[in-house]
């Protein structure tokens, strides 16, 4: 009786939804293929450049890899590659819309999907916490250069000492501790009361920011890179030497430090999976989607290695580890280039506050496709009577990136981002092996090369980087997961559409959820 019961357990854990009740649930209408691909292209780039290359770069350089974080770079980008290529088997595969969630409630069943959102809440949710910091570091230094200074205890993580440029800053000949960053808590509660609000994001102004970021790091490797021509050699010797600085052991510096700097850097990735979504509307899948994802990545990567290039051979590494790398390089290139380090400045601040409210809205939108699956109680669901937004959610998700920004420190942050993202990207890679398996019939209009080996190093290479990250981050995701699990059989396995016979669209109305439009980070 205890091993039917069991078993019977087992089988409610990995149920699965069917291609045809998942494309029900959508009601997506049939996409044109209109997209070759130079747009995939281009549109992968315009969603992979935000704010990782903004944000976590110094730090990766500062505390593990020096100059070599170009490296870091490189490994991190031929991570995502595996990645993006399952992913682009998946979407052309499985016409559902949704995230990766919904590809793994399709393949490997809903105990799956289950952890998958709650895998999908540390690459969204706590990204969004990651860049508000972020746009903290860069606001106070524009806001410095015009002579307004939040007090700078107000501007950090509880319990940390304050550092610029390396060095402890002081208020009255004592060092600064900071006790909570107030700017980043301010603009995800702003941010949130804008999603309650239905704020939309038409294609034109996200175009507009696209091009602004691109812009800021392209003015930035011109300036920067004519200043590094013209003091080339001082800089190197200076700077560059030596370009892998000698392992402290722990992950600090050496080959260890590059690969433990690569899934720091791994969060300037995250938005490539975009591309993979786009497979129903590419005209030729089978050349189109693998020429966008690797040439975006190659193009990003490249992109990415010049501008840490200029960082680190402009200031010295050991003084990047702040929130607004950029900001301080672009601060060392002197008075003459002060209009331009505002521009930058302001230019971050704009796409990196569109990239906090894309994330919080992705973040929402994952709550609201749980609850209406009926894993998560169903006011996640509800909307506003006025406004057609999921007003709960949305508020619950502000607060509590809100208070992430606003207490934890953007290294611990981006850590937990960096793991739940892979742990996501191996459970895709795996998805593709089943689906390969269980439906070899299926039409696929992609087919990842070199199965099953591309698959494979997938989840072997997205797993070793989450092995490099610090155990005390690794012992909270633990505890993370057990909470998930724990949450699922409470709640999630008793209340879910698919165990009692509903179809999502079976479920109480909830009304219209209307969903702003915008790029990655």
């Amino acid at each position: 009786m205890a091993t039917k019961a069991a078993r019977g357990i087992v089988e409610r854990m990995f149920a699965r939804k069917s291609i045809a009740q998942v494309q029900r649930e959508t009601a997506a209408s049939e996409l044109k293929r209109t997209l070759g691909k130079w747009n995939l292209l281009m549109l992968g780039i315009g969603c992979i450049i935000g704010a990782g290359i903004f944000v976590r770069t110094g730090s990766a350089a500062a505390l593990h890899a020096g100059p070599a974080v170009l490296l870091s770079f490189v490994v991190a980008g031929i991570v995502c590659a595996f990645a993006g290529l399952c992913y682009a088997e998946l979407s052309s595969t499985l016409p559902v819309s949704g995230s990766a969630y919904t590809y793994g409630y399709t393949t490997l069943g809903e105990f799956v999907a289950w952890m998958m959102g709650a895998l999908l809440m540390l690459e969204y949710g706590l990204a969004a916490s990651v860049v508000a910091v972020g746009w903290s570091g860069y606001m106070v230094s524009l806001l410095g250069d015009f002579g307004v200074h939040i007090p700078p205890q107000f501007t950090g993580p509880a319990g940390y000492p304050l550092m610029r440029g390396g060095v402890p800053v002081l208020l009255d000949g004592r060092p600064v501790t900071t006790i909570f960053n107030l700017p980043a808590f301010l603009i995800c509660l702003a941010l949130a009361a804008l999603l309650v609000r239905g704020v939309a994001e038409s294609a034109k102004v996200n175009t507009i920011i696209v091009a602004i970021k691109v812009g800021v790091l392209v003015a930035f490797i011109a300036v920067g890179g004519a200043i590094v021509l013209s003091h080339f050699n001082e800089l190197v010797a200076r700077n560059w030497t030596p370009f892998i600085p000698a392992s402290q052991g722990d992950g600090k510096f050496g080959v260890d430090g590059i690969m433990r700097a690569a899934s720091i850097v791994f969060f300037a990735y995250v938005g490539f999976e975009a591309i993979s979504t786009a497979g129903q509307e590419a005209k030729d899948p089978k050349k189109d989607m693998p020429f966008g994802i690797i040439g975006a990545l190659v193009v990003c990567t490249l992109i990415y290695m010049l501008v840490a290039a200029i960082m680190t051979l402009l200031v010295p590494y050991t003084a990047l580890n702040v929130p607004d790398p950029v900001a301080v390089v672009v601060d060392s290139f002197g008075p003459t280039w002060s209009w331009l380090a505002k521009l930058i400045k302001i230019g971050a601040i704009i796409g990196l506050t569109s990239v906090v409210l894309v994330l919080m809205y992705g973040q929402t939108r994952i709550f609201y496709t749980m609850a209406r699956d009926g894993l998560l109680p169903r006011v996640f669901a509800t909307v506003h009577p006025t406004f057609k937004t999921p007003y709960v959610n949305t508020v619950l998700v502000g607060v509590i990136t809100a208070v992430a920004a606003g207490f934890f420190d953007i290294n611990v942050l981006g850590d937990m981002t960096s793991v739940g993202t892979l742990s996501a990207f191996s459970i895709v890679c795996l998805s593709v092996i089943y689906l390969r398996r269980a439906a070899p019939d299926l039409p696929r209009g992609f087919t990842v090369p070199l199965y099953p080996v591309v698959p494979l190093l997938g989840i072997a290479s997205c797993v070793y980087l989450i092995t490099t990250v610090p155990m005390k981050v690794l012992m909270f995701f633990l505890w993370y997961l057990a909470g998930g699990v724990v949450l699922y059989f409470a709640y999630g396995i008793r209340h879910s559409n698919l165990q009692r016979g509903e179809l999502q669209d079976e479920a109480p109305d909830m009304g219209e959820y209307v969903a702003p439009v915008g790029e990655q980070p």
